[in-house]
């Protein structure tokens, strides 16, 4: 014999073991189509019954081949559970064959538009698997399963239960790796069989179709590696001229391989359970004799019963690691985009704190690298190394978001040279532009393993047997590798947490730079533009408006008496409305210039300022108007006192305009405590207010809350205060409430 290359081990993986069309004999099966469920297909073994001779069974319905079923029940198990994969068991079935009377289990499924009905013949052994037995066992197993401390507990009490139910000779639980490799990681067995606790085994030996069917028919059963297959007859269905799939088969035969690789193993018998956790194959549940064994229904429902249970605790231990595992990296997170943020430059951040930015991937060396620059922090690779990492990852990987492993010398086969400080590798992008990486390197842990037999002799290929003859590995003896160039793995919590600091560093710090780097240039070039443009157009319509009113009040005071009523309004028209638009020109001028004067900025008198702007403004008053004016001590402030006066009288302006309807207007100015060294002014009044959701179209050009109609204005004035603070340094805000009155607050730096 000779060792079957890759290539002809894939033909494991394309053995269609669903459809072998045939069973194992210790039940038959019936196929059955249509609405009145007429049988198609049958197995060989259908046993004759009492004036219903098998041979007769084909084209006839259910109800007159066993009319000792009832159509019904078999209709609602199906219908019950839709698109449910595994079998519906449906109790037990005594039938008068030639040979006397026999008890079978019943159980069926749905196998396309086919329903299929398994009779499995009863163990013998029903006293065995009753409830009332299985039950202090089931109830004993969930409560030690709370009491487990750890993964490897649980799966030790699984072993334990599922032979002392079964008593098999052997129990073991076998976990998948992420290449399906397995283990076994946990055993119970009476010495007749040999042990294989923390034997890996090849993903060859359970290939990618068998592992399909064991996830979606959780149990299996095969109680005589010597048994004859029973053909399924006809070997096509009529109606479609396909085999009958018996994925879902409590019966199914299985294939030549698997029972010359039982034998191989000097088992006799075996029974697989499935554990799936949230739906995925997390590994099996296998069990072996070394003579045949049946296992009675109740007692494999019972250990399925128990292997689910299980499962449900071992997800939610699993999960509570990864999330406590989350928690404590995210708060490490935090604590380095709080250090970025603190920073200049967000580099500073991860240098001045390398313990956190290796504590983030448990990792042994970090290191920032860009185009220009490598910074190191812990124990990495040379620069000059680091580098040829980088230049792997910008031509091998660009445009990776993240890039991990555990074998980097396996893709990139200069890592071989640095294998005790960087054989993993993380790796997160940190530029959408640029070939910019932080990488996280962990160093080489050599692992002896030990496999159940050379994992690359896993199957023989004989030539005598056919081309497609492929037998399994004939030898189970430890075989011992030493693996090197590996690190230990990185875990999900590890990998999603540097692709979160990733998205935080391109979403807070390095996006905003790299745009706000790329338009600065732009943006003042087009702001000067804009106030050239708005100063230009702004100072050249102040003389047409001015024009315009000039000489429509001369036409109204000289040839008033000529015009009718109308022509009268009309005029007066024309004069408010020109006199409008001449005030939004000197206030649209005024808010251009905000940005070309220079500030001029002197120790201010502002008790003065206010003053003066209220007086003036007094003139304007009408007398009937009754304003109460509270003006606290305001002190000094270093600003521009021309632009400070524009502040002030925007704000007292609006706070006359906007109490015009009270009967008693308060208007009060003052200045809170000095807080990180600004000093705190406010306007309040009792006036309309306005309704706080619309507090940021306060301050924006041209932005109004309320309407023409109801008050003046150009919606220019409020711009202008926020222009002028924030030009001095400070800050201005507004806070009101509708019909209540209104209070802007702004500071000024104090010195």
């Amino acid at each position: 014999m000779r060792s079957v290359q890759p290539a002809e081990l894939t033909a494991c993986d394309r053995e269609p073991i669903h459809i072998l069309g045939t069973l194992q004999p210790h039940g038959f099966l019936l196929a059955l189509e249509g609405p009145e469920l007429r049988v198609v297909q049958a197995s060989a073994n259908l046993p004759d019954l009492p004036g219903r001779p098998a041979d007769r069974a084909h084209g006839r319905p259910l109800r007159e081949v066993l009319p000792e079923l009832g159509e019904a029940t078999i209709r609602q198990a199906l219908a019950t559970q839709p698109g449910r994969d595994g079998a519906t068991y449906l109790g037990t079935l005594v039938l008068e064959t030639g040979t006397g009377l026999r008890a079978y289990d019943l159980a069926a499924h749905r196998s396309g538009a086919l329903t299929v009905l398994e009779f499995e013949e009863s163990a013998g052994e029903a006293a065995a698997g009753s409830l009332d037995t299985l039950y202090p066992r089931l109830r004993a197993f969930i409560e030690a399963l709370h009491g487990a401390s750890s993964v490897a507990d649980l799966c030790g009490l699984l072993a334990a239960d599922i032979r002392q139910l079964t008593g098999f000779d052997r129990a073991l639980v076998y976990r998948f790796d992420r290449d399906w490799h397995g283990t076994v990681v946990a055993e119970d067995g009476n010495g007749v069989l040999p042990s294989y606790l923390d034997l890996r085994f090849p993903a060859s030996d359970i290939p990618a179709q068998a592992r399909e069917l064991y996830r979606r028919n959780r149990l299996r059963i095969i109680p005589d590696a010597a048994y004859e297959p029973v053909p399924i007859v006809p070997a096509r269905t009529p109606s479609t001229g396909e085999p009958l799939d018996l994925s879902q088969s409590v019966l199914r035969s299985v294939s030549p391989v698997h029972v010359e690789y039982m034998r191989n193993m000097g088992t006799a018998a075996s029974m697989s359970i499935s554990i799936l956790v949230e739906g995925a194959l997390w590994g099996l549940i296998s069990c072996h004799n070394k003579g045949p064994r049946r296992v009675p229904l109740q007692t494999r429902n019972a250990c399925d019963i128990l292997t689910q249970t299980f499962a449900l605790q071992l997800a939610a231990k699993e999960r509570g690691a990864l999330a406590e595992q989350r928690l404590a990296l995210g708060a490490i997170q935090a604590r380095l985009l709080a250090y970025m943020a603190e920073e200049e430059n967000f580099v500073e951040g991860f240098l001045k704190h390398p313990e956190d930015v290796l504590a983030l991937t448990d990792a042994g060396g970090a290191a920032i690298v860009t185009r220009q620059r490598c910074h190191l922090m812990g124990r990495t690779p040379s620069e000059r190394q680091v580098r040829g990492v980088y230049e792997w990852l910008s031509s091998e990987h660009a445009g990776a978001a993240v890039h991990a492993t555990e074998a980097l010398s396996e893709e990139y086969p200069a890592a071989k040279t640095i294998a005790d400080t960087a054989s993993g590798l993380l790796a997160i992008s940190i530029s959408e532009k640029y070939a910019s990486y932080v990488l996280w390197f962990r160093p080489e842990v050599v692992q002896t393993v030990r496999w159940g037999g050379d994992p690359k002799k896993a199957a023989t290929k004989d030539p005598a047997g056919g081309p497609d003859r492929l037998h399994p590995r004939k030898s189970f003896e430890t075989w011992k590798e030493t693996v090197q160039g590996r690190s230990l793995p990185w875990s999900v919590p590890e990998i999603d947490t540097a692709k979160d600091l990733r998205a935080a560093v391109l979403g807070i710090v390095l996006r905003r730079a790299e745009e706000l780097a790329s338009l600065t240039e732009e943006l003042q070039r087009s702001n000067k533009e804009l106030e050239a443009f708005s100063y230009s157009v702004s100072h050249d319509l102040r003389a047409p408006f001015r024009h315009i009113v000039g000489y429509a009040e001369l036409l109204r005071s000289r040839e008033g008496e000529k015009f009718s009523e109308r022509g009268r309004r009309y005029v007066d028209t024309i004069i408010e409305a020109a006199f409008s638009a001449g005030t939004l020109v000197d206030n649209l001028l005024t808010f251009s210039q905000m940005g070309r004067n220079a500030l001029n900025r002197i120790p201010c008198d502002m008790n003065q300022l206010v003053e003066d702007v209220r007086r003036k403004m007094i003139r304007d008053i009408p007398l009937e108007r009754a304003i109460r004016w509270q003006v606290g001590a305001l002190g000094r402030a270093q600003a521009d006192p021309v632009m400070m006066r524009l502040v002030i009288e925007n704000l007292l302006s609006n706070a006359v305009k906007y109490t015009r309807g009270q009967a008693e207007a308060v208007i009060e100015v003052g200045r809170e405590a000095d807080r990180d060294g600004e000093a705190v002014f406010y306007v309040r009044d009792n006036g309309v207010g306005f309704d706080m959701a619309y507090v940021n179209k306060l301050f924006g050009v041209f932005q109004r809350l309320h309407r023409v109609e109801e008050f003046e204005g150009t919606g220019i004035g409020l711009a202008n205060v926020r222009r002028i603070v924030e030009r001095h340094g400070g800050q201005v805000r507004a806070e009101g409430t509708l019909g209540q009155g209104a209070t802007f607050h702004f500071t000024l730096p104090i010195r």
